[in-house]
């Protein structure tokens, strides 16, 4: 039997050109991942910021860890194999929708260095802004918005992330740095401890507009 690759007959040639596009919705194309420990604040900025974009006339679509794993990616788990399958998916769902024109908002836990530079790699550094969205395990816990920490410490919840399950922060070392650290470097850091929700989605907000506004 023919290997089924062979049957498949890409049109990408053919189809509306990206610049039509954006120029039709009079913006750029760009996804911006948001990344963190559960109860951080990704999903808040995530919304605070769709809804700023919003009122200021962008195109706008927002990927959520949980709406994404009870739609598209239902039935994948949590272990390594499952993980990166889900930011495969979502990161070709985003490159799409970039490709449209819209400005696309993720936000998802992403823990692993491996997990984001599969995402850079689908996307592609030109149309990517990935925000790490700081705050403590301790933080997180005590925040506990799905009460998923109560649960993860009476044994409730398999594979959490910081506590059974590794969460690698992102270096933020000088460009020059070996990889995987070079990659990470432009990596935008939000710390959700260090300042309030309105200094938080500002930050954002600043580092978002320049890349969605046609030149």
């Amino acid at each position: 039997m023919a290997n089924a690759a062979t049957n498949l007959h890409p049109i990408f040639d053919r189809v509306l050109p990206r610049a039509d596009k954006e120029a039709r919705l009079g913006q750029r194309g760009q996804v911006v991942w948001l990344y963190g420990l559960s109860g951080s604040g990704k999903s808040t900025l995530a919304i605070a910021l769709e809804r700023r974009l919003h009122a200021e006339g962008f195109a706008t679509q927002l990927l959520d860890g949980d709406n994404i794993r009870t739609g598209l990616n239902r039935g994948l788990g949590f272990s390594d194999a499952d993980r990166a399958e889900n930011i495969r998916r979502i990161a070709e769902v985003a490159k799409l929708h970039a490709h449209a024109g819209l400005v696309t908002l993720c936000s998802f836990i992403t823990p692993l260095r491996s997990l984001r530079a599969l995402a850079r790699e689908i996307i592609g550094p030109a149309d990517l802004l990935e925000v790490y969205v700081k705050a403590s395990f301790a933080t997180c816990a005590q925040r506990d918005p799905k009460g998923l920490y109560a649960k993860a410490a009476a044994g409730g919840v398999g594979q959490f992330t910081g506590k059974d399950s590794a969460f690698e922060e992102p270096s933020l070392a000088a460009l020059g740095a070996p990889a995987p650290e070079a990659a990470e470097a432009g990596t935008l850091l939000i710390d959700t401890e260090a300042a309030p929700p309105e200094a938080c989605l500002a930050q954002l907000h600043a580092a978002v507009l320049p890349r969605v506004r046609l030149r």
